[in-house]
């Protein structure tokens, strides 16, 4: 893995959880539940674009560089909005640590049954 391939991981991770939480509450705020769906639809969706489809697509690399280790941009976009509320002052207290492991059993869980299928 060459340096621009950390750095490009390092933004393209970085990105993800930073225009989750710049747009997110403002699509759920204007459009309610619809709001919702709509940043599932186009907020993941543009970012997994930028970040892995665009090596789907046109055979180049996305900012993402996939070395072999398969890790969802769900991680980046957990870890990277419970720093951000850390930052804002939320406490990581029992009812978090309870998502976050719940959220790693899944995880594993998800990755087993699509390794084996």
């Amino acid at each position: 893995m060459t340096l621009e391939h950390i750095v490009t991981t390092l933004v393209g991770a970085a990105l993800f959880p930073f225009v989750i939480r710049l747009l997110w509450g403002h699509f759920t705020d204007e459009f309610g539940p619809f709001g919702g769906f709509m940043s599932a639809l186009w907020i993941v969706g543009s970012m997994w674009a930028l970040n892995h489809g665009y090596s789907t697509i046109n055979g180049g690399n996305g900012l993402i560089y996939q070395s072999g280790a398969w890790v969802d941009m769900g991680t980046a976009a957990g870890v990277g909005l419970i720093v951000a509320s850390m930052a804002r002052g939320a406490k990581f207290d029992a009812h978090s640590s309870r998502n976050v492991i719940a959220a790693i059993i899944g995880g594993i869980l998800g990755g087993l049954i699509l390794a084996l299928a």
